[in-house]
């Protein structure tokens, strides 16, 4: 089971890191429903991740290969084509931004602010089904399917990855609600800095991760 924790691993940290849910949180814990909605997002986030890997985890059983090794080559195969994807995708949306290059926050996002506590879960279950977030659940399925678990693994290993994947939008949500003061300005710069840096460090992140997923599948064939 830790050889699968640590295939999942990677994946649970880019997907934590994804710029879109931590710039909607921040959004929604620097407005004035931030007491009614930040929990209601934050519910929704978490079972997004989970639904989404485990609906992806049962898909994945449909991988062909009656053999062991058929299996194995599937899977890798698999893997490398969800790697190449995330590379493209990174390349596709750094070359979008540099075409049409824009500041702050998309218009779209700063609707999150006045979201109230069913918007908010609603939300943030879509914000599972983006095509970054498809791929990377995508890819933990897989994996998940090679590493041959037991059925009280697989759910372990889906909680540890979800409580990675999600820590990012619940710690700034708990702190906020447990010091709104202290919080306010750190809050504040981290979206100034998001706003300026999103689009890299996306780019980055993803490129990074495509690499490790296509290294998984690669010590599968």
């Amino acid at each position: 089971m830790l050889a699968a924790v640590g295939h999942v691993l990677p994946l649970a940290v880019a997907f934590a890191l994804s710029s879109i849910p931590i710039m909607a949180t921040i959004l929604i814990l620097l407005s004035k429903n931030r007491n009614r909605s930040s929990i209601p997002f934050l519910i929704g986030w978490i079972l997004g991740i989970a639904l989404v890997l485990v609906v992806l985890t049962w898909i994945a059983q449909a991988v062909p290969g009656t053999v062991p090794r058929q299996s194995q080559v599937a899977l890798g195969s698999a893997l490398i084509v969800i790697g190449v994807a995330l590379i493209a995708l990174s390349v596709f949306n750094w070359t979008r931004g540099r075409r049409n290059p824009a500041s702050g926050v998309p218009r779209w996002l700063e609707a999150v602010s006045s979201f109230g506590p069913w918007s908010s879960l609603g939300f943030a279950l879509l914000l599972n089904v983006r095509p970054k977030a498809i791929l990377l659940s995508a890819a933990a399925g897989l994996s998940l399917r090679g590493d041959g678990l037991s059925p009280g693994e697989v759910a372990v290993v889906v909680l540890i990855y979800t409580l990675v994947a999600a820590s990012t939008v619940a710690i700034p949500i708990i702190a906020r609600l447990v010091a709104p003061r202290r919080t306010e300005i750190p809050l504040v710069n981290a979206r100034k800095w998001l706003e300026a840096n999103n689009r890299i460090v996306s780019a980055l992140i993803l490129v990074l991760v495509g690499f490790v997923v296509i290294a998984d599948g690669l010590t599968r064939l």
